[in-house]
């Protein structure tokens, strides 16, 4: 696995209740490939994954993209998301992939999709993002402090 500036950050309660994992990265390109767990929990009555939780796998998808591209200097506050459900998600493994298709100086712009295991693609996504430098954005604990840090 390729290293990444999100090796020195923990994991939000968030990210940890979806079964975020970081599958692939490409942190030149701006691109990367997150796992999820489509939890029973997680669905709705008619037995699929709620849509709520799959824009919040979208977001945990898309704003790590920028976070990577930009060595962890960046963090993303999502101003503006767009979700199309393409197909309904069925309890099991997804996987999130995202990537940036513009950096400017304060805002993003991301575009993401979710697929399930057997590789339908269950939504898409396009999102703009203000981008903050990270050591104002996240508390200190969040961040491991390691040379050459981002704190």
């Amino acid at each position: 696995m390729i290293a990444t500036a999100l090796d020195r950050l923990t994991a939000p309660p968030s990210s940890k209740l979806l079964g975020w994992h970081l599958l692939d990265a490409r942190p030149s390109e701006g691109w990367v490939r997150i796992g999820f767990d489509g939890k029973k929990v997680f669905c709705n009555p008619a037995g699929f994954v709620q849509g709520g939780i799959l824009s919040a796998m979208l977001d945990d998808t898309m704003g790590p993209a920028v976070f990577i591209m930009t060595e962890g200097r960046l963090y993303t506050a999502t101003i503006t998301m767009t979700v199309n459900f393409l197909a309904p998600a069925k309890p099991g493994p997804i996987v999130g992939e995202a990537s940036v298709t513009q950096l400017g100086k304060t805002v993003a712009f991301v575009e993401g999709r979710l697929m399930a295991g057997d590789g339908t693609v269950l939504a898409t996504s396009t999102a703009s993002a203000r981008l903050v430098e990270t050591a104002k954005a996240i508390r200190r604990e969040h961040l491991e402090v390691a040379a050459g840090g981002i704190v």
